[in-house]
C-alpha cells in the first residue's frame, strides 16, 4: 500500500513539474505581431493585444477585443508570431509579379514579367523561365542557363544576373536597374 501511496505521489508531482514550465511560458506580450501572410503574399501584421480570436472557417474573421469583427476577403497562408514575421524589409511574393523595366533610362533596356503561376518571361534572349521567392527576392533560372535575381535594396530595386555555372551567391555577371511598371495597392 505505501508503495502504491509513494508512486501516487511521485507522479503527482511529475505532473506538477511538467505543467509549471506552460504555466509560467510568456504569452504573446500586446506589443508582439500577429502577422497573417495571404495565399497572394500580401501581409497584415496585427498587435497580439488587439485580437480576442481569429476564426479561420470561411469566411475568415478576425474578432478583436473592443468587440468588432473583421472579414477576411482573401485565402489565409498561413500565421506568424514572431517579431521578425513582422519585418517590412523582407517582400513577399505579391510584391515581385508583374512586369519589370530592367537597364537604364537611356533606352538600354528589357522587360521582365514575373507571372503568379511562377513563370517568367523576357523580352530579350531566352525568353522562357520559371521563378520563385528566395530569401525575399525573386529567383529566376531561363532556359538557356542564365539566372537572374531581382532584389530589394533599400527603397529601390536591381536585377542581377549569373552566367550558367555559377550560383547566386557568386559575383554576379552584372547588375542592372529593376523597376516594376504595374501599379499595385499599398
Amino acid at each position: 500500500m505505501r508503495s502504491l501511496i509513494r508512486f501516487a505521489a511521485i507522479a503527482a508531482i511529475l505532473l506538477i513539474v511538467a505543467a509549471v514550465p506552460s504555466a509560467v511560458a510568456s504569452p504573446l506580450d500586446n506589443h508582439d505581431p500577429v502577422v497573417i501572410v495571404y495565399k497572394d503574399g500580401h501581409r497584415q501584421t496585427l498587435a497580439a493585444g488587439e485580437i480576442a480570436r481569429i476564426d479561420l472557417k470561411a469566411p475568415a474573421t478576425i474578432i478583436y477585443k473592443d468587440g468588432h469583427r473583421e472579414k477576411l476577403r482573401a485565402e489565409i497562408d498561413h500565421l506568424e508570431f514572431s517579431e521578425s514575421a513582422a519585418s517590412p524589409a523582407v517582400p513577399g511574393r505579391a510584391h515581385f509579379i508583374g512586369k519589370w523595366k530592367v537597364g537604364e533610362g537611356n533606352g538600354d533596356h528589357f522587360f521582365i514579367t514575373l507571372n503568379s503561376d511562377g513563370t517568367a518571361r523576357k523580352s530579350i534572349g531566352s525568353t522562357h523561365g520559371t521563378w520563385t521567392l528566395v530569401d525575399g527576392e525573386a529567383r529566376i533560372a531561363w532556359d538557356d542557363g542564365w539566372h537572374d535575381a531581382i532584389r530589394k535594396r533599400g527603397s529601390v530595386h536591381e536585377k542581377v544576373a549569373f552566367e550558367p555555372g555559377k550560383t547566386f551567391d557568386d559575383t554576379p555577371s552584372n547588375v542592372t536597374p529593376a523597376r516594376n511598371t504595374e501599379l499595385k495597392p499599398i
